[in-house]
């Protein structure tokens, strides 16, 4: 919960000195630097590059909480929580307020030639002469899309395995986001990640529409709506996973979203204005229960243990080597 409060209250660090953005970048110079022969060799490639950066995030994580668990102090256990809640907020996000509010508040004022451009920052898609409600449906997509792979993911994999649970999610996550293209390019070289985050994402992506229902109480929303919407819509995207929390979202708040060319998914109007604040409501307070309700419990009974065994594996390595 300490890492929510983080995320909601201060946010993410700058992006010129985010880990992510550190990996980002060596997995661009692998990229450039990788020759793409036989396909089975660049999928091997594509694999070995995953362990690298897991590993490298991995381990400096869990050697700086390792050494401050061991500071001969009392306050070293706090100090050790708000390392851990620090780094784990590095694997997730819960509030889209920073990046959807300024195009909400656009939209406000009639300036859709502003919001357009906000909203190109937050989807892939063509956004330049796009009218007010499909920029709102952006918006609400780009959320509710992002929950399942932003909270729900790294949220129970941090559970299960602690610090390594996070961290093994989110470098394929981003592996995934940079290399899971289905072009010439990145076809062998991102099918590892691709296939390994399509497996990560697969149980949470179902269950996190539970959370979106009872979420959806919270801002006048129906969970019944959530439910049968998801169980009936989820396949309309491309991907096997992102289509739950997006139609749970569409059912909950009685909104249609609609990229155009590829899906409608919901029953009702395009969303409105106001709709892109009671979506990222939604979705904060279906991230605040699915942490407290999973990723609370589940990190107190088992992941600890794993990722307190795993830095004084660290510890043990730094002795045997000084």
């Amino acid at each position: 919960m300490v890492a929510l409060a983080i995320d909601l209250v201060i946010g993410d660090v700058p992006n010129s000195i985010h880990p992510l953005r550190w990996i980002g970048n060596l997995l661009d110079k692998i990229d450039k630097r990788i020759k793409r022969k036989s396909r089975r060799s660049t999928i091997f490639k594509g694999f070995l590059s995953y362990l690298l950066v897991a590993f490298l995030f991995l381990f400096f994580a869990l050697t700086a909480t390792a050494l401050i668990r061991n500071i001969n102090s009392e306050y070293a256990i706090y100090a050790w929580i708000v390392v851990c809640a620090f780094i784990f907020k590095l694997t997730f996000a819960a509030s889209f307020r920073k990046y959807c509010s300024p195009i909400q508040k656009d939209l406000e004022k009639g300036d859709l030639e502003a919001a357009a451009a906000k909203t190109q920052m937050i989807v892939s898609r063509k956004t330049e002469g796009m009218d007010a409600e499909h920029i709102a449906s952006s918006c609400t997509e780009t959320i509710s899309e992002n929950y399942a792979d932003s909270v729900c993911s790294p949220g129970l994999y941090f559970g299960l395995f602690g610090m390594f649970g996070a961290i093994m999610f989110r470098c394929c996550n981003l592996m995934d986001a940079m290399w899971g293209y289905l072009n010439e390019k990145y076809r062998d070289l991102g099918y590892f990640p691709a296939k390994f985050d399509d497996i990560l994402g697969y149980v949470t992506s179902r269950i996190s529409i539970l959370f979106i229902a009872m979420a959806s109480v919270f801002v006048g929303g129906s969970p019944r709506k959530a439910i049968s919407t998801a169980r009936a819509q989820h396949k309309m995207t491309p991907s096997p996973n992102s289509g739950w929390p997006m139609t749970a979202a569409a059912g909950a708040l009685g909104i249609s979203m609609e990229k155009e060319g590829t899906y409608v998914m919901g029953e009702g109007p395009l969303p409105s204005v106001k709709d892109i604040s009671r979506c990222y409501k939604l979705i904060e307070a279906a991230s605040f229960l699915f942490l407290l309700l999973v990723t609370v419990p589940l990190y107190m009974l088992v992941g600890v243990h794993i990722q307190i065994c795993m830095e004084d594996a660290i510890l043990r390595l730094f002795e045997m080597i000084l």
